[in-house]
């Protein structure tokens, strides 16, 4: 193969293409269950950290927080999740899951596991390995430049 000198470039655009198709390949497989993109990621999110203050969720999650308010009204209608006030501060509201949630991300984390399979059939358990390692490095010095980044931020606010 010769040799890319764009390689870099390339690198993030796969990256990025792939994150969107297996995105798209997920929405197929949860279509059936009536969960959209947004309310899974947001069970996904609390289902790791159940709890969470809306704005923590909202920061996590990569959206505004009024956009995040009107997905925690739809769910919380549909009664997968709940809003608490936080027990220190009131004006805190905390999102909490229901029993009616637990069921639905055990039948979510069913399909995905499916599809994850059906991704990685036919990638050498070697290859995996290797890319999952140099994926975590990279995530790690992204978030070392992002928190750099906010360092220089924040000094030059004071």
């Amino acid at each position: 193969m010769a040799p890319d000198l764009n390689w870099e470039l390339r690198l993030g655009f796969l990256v990025h293409d792939v994150s969107r198709l297996r995105r798209r390949v997920v929405d197929r497989a949860l279509k059936p269950l009536g969960v959209t993109r947004s309310q899974w990621w947001v069970l996904a999110f609390l289902s790791r950290s159940d709890g969470m203050s809306q704005v923590a969720l909202a920061d996590e999650l990569d959206i505004g927080k009024v956009a995040l308010g009107q997905l925690i009204d739809r769910l919380e209608k549909t009664g997968f999740v709940v809003r608490r006030p936080d027990e220190a501060d009131r004006r805190v509201k905390r999102i909490h899951l229901t029993k009616r949630s637990h069921v639905l991300i055990a039948r979510i984390r069913d399909n995905v596991r499916v599809t994850e399979k059906e991704i990685l059939e036919k990638i050498d358990a070697d290859d995996l390995k290797a890319t999952v390692r140099a994926l975590r490095s990279m995530k790690e010095n992204l978030l070392t430049i992002i928190g750099q980044a906010d360092e220089v931020e924040n000094s030059d606010a004071a």
